[in-house]
């Protein structure tokens, strides 16, 4: 099926552009930088923390925390955990014995001037019920014990915060209100539904495109689906059309497609903003159009094939099939919909259905053309996927692939090339997701051996 020929050849630039999608790492705000300890008190699994908190009787949001290799166990759920008042200690590093109050309270430090066990070693002998240990910044470091810490016996738990939850804390107890917290760490369930559907999605995504050709072949009407002027053609020029339309990937362009791909993703790396992010956007939200429109067009044209034959005589267009135009009108509708609430929580909705359409566009449009070039894409692809996640921070300091899909630096904004499912059973929310490029590839391969 044709489509607007304005955009007919964008889902292939967007598939050089989306390249860098080919895995979206589950990132997380944790570094790793503790050194294994010989102590059994110390070996304790590092787990995520609620840090639920009232100022004065006003419940503000939960904050999430990391516990420390040596912390004692905590309630799993938030009705078994006592809430509890928050005090600083005097010193604030508590470093040494405090000569406040610490007894039955939460104990707030900021991070540094002593080892995080000394921290906890002088809470604990206060009579405290707890530590949050205040980093010094957003991210999550792993509190972990030295070589030394071998009778090591802490019994309350030890948990780091992010920055600047410490720091609101700070400002509400000096202002002369009360801080109650209740710390607890709910369990992940054993299965994740949202993996299956996921799953679910990715696979038929790529049975849609692969049987799409054959499932529209019958009803396609060429000469009705595009916003543009019609022409009247035969046979042989529709064909040269759709040859047109049909891109094969050589062993060459492979591999030219590996550097141009792992460039970008270099690029991403050190310019990444929010101006770029947004590059982006636009650029997702014209292939789903492009994607939507085709398959949308395709599917009525099957049920009704004389819907298009009814058209509209448009400035600078011409004479243009109506139905077609109310698709694209449609289309272009959906995606300003989901671009104005790209950050509500529906909003993974519509970028599913903008990025399924664009994978099975893009599916129709790239194909391989033998076994070779096949291997010779997959294979580079493969490269380029473990250099970028776990050999690139032995150059850059850094997981290319992890931070760009972490979106640092881009001023809130997320990258759209994947698609994603919220976590409805975990009780840490948070999205499962899969990148674009973990669905193309497979399907460019699935594709081809469907077509022999």
């Amino acid at each position: 099926m044709a489509t607007p020929s304005s955009l007919r050849f964008f889902p292939i630039i967007a598939f050089g552009i989306l390249f860098f999608s080919i895995s979206i790492e589950a990132a997380d705000d944790i570094s790793h930088n503790s050194a294994p300890s010989s102590s059994p008190s110390c070996n304790r699994a590092f787990r995520l923390v609620k840090v639920m908190n009232w100022i004065d009787g006003v419940e503000g949001e939960t904050l999430v925390g990391l516990s420390a290799s040596f912390s004692a166990e905590m309630a799993t759920h938030d009705k078994e955990a006592p809430r509890l008042p928050a005090v600083f200690p005097n010193p604030l590093n508590c470093c040494s014995s405090s000569s406040s109050k610490l007894s039955s309270s939460v104990v707030l430090s900021p991070r540094g001037d002593c080892v995080f066990t000394t921290k906890a070693e002088v809470a604990q002998s206060g009579g405290a019920a707890g530590l949050l240990v205040i980093n010094d910044e957003e991210d999550l470091g792993e509190m972990g014990c030295s070589q030394n810490d071998t009778t090591l016996n802490i019994t309350i738990p030890v948990v780091m915060i992010p920055k600047s939850g410490g720091l609101a804390m700070n400002k509400s107890i000096a202002g002369g209100g009360r801080v109650e917290l209740l710390i607890y760490s709910p369990n992940r369930p054993i299965v994740d539904f949202s993996v299956v559907f996921l799953w679910l999605m990715a696979v038929g995504t790529i049975i849609c495109a692969s049987l799409w050709s054959e499932f529209t072949a019958e009803h396609n009407d060429e000469s009705y689906n595009e916003v543009s002027p019609k022409e009247s053609s035969n046979a042989g020029t529709v064909k040269d059309d759709d040859e047109k339309e049909v891109l094969d990937i050589t062993a060459k362009s492979a591999v030219v497609f590996v550097i141009t791909a792992s460039t970008f993703l270099v690029l991403l790396y050190l310019f990444m903003s929010s101006w770029f992010v947004w590059l982006l956007i636009v650029l997702f939200c014209l292939g789903g159009i492009e994607g939507m429109h085709a398959c949308i067009l395709s599917l009525l044209s099957r049920k009704c094939k004389n819907c298009g034959r009814k058209t509209v005589n448009l400035p600078l267009l011409g004479e243009v099939s109506i139905l077609s135009l109310v698709v694209l009108l449609f289309c272009l509708t959906f995606a300003i919909f989901w671009a104005a609430n790209r950050k509500a929580s529906y909003s993974w909705v519509g970028q599913d259905v903008l990025g399924i359409c664009l994978m099975i566009t893009v599916l129709q449009m790239a194909r391989l053309p033998n076994i070779k070039v096949a291997t010779v894409l997959l294979c580079c692809a493969f490269v380029y996927d473990i250099f970028w996640v776990f050999l690139s921070p032995l150059i850059f300091k850094d997981s290319v692939m992890i931070a760009v899909a972490r979106g640092d630096n881009s001023g809130g904004e997320s990258i759209p090339m994947l698609l994603r499912i919220p976590r409805v059973f975990d009780p840490w929310d948070g999205y499962d997701m899969i990148g674009f490029g973990d669905i193309l590839f497979p399907g460019l391969l699935v594709s081809f051996a469907f077509r022999y």
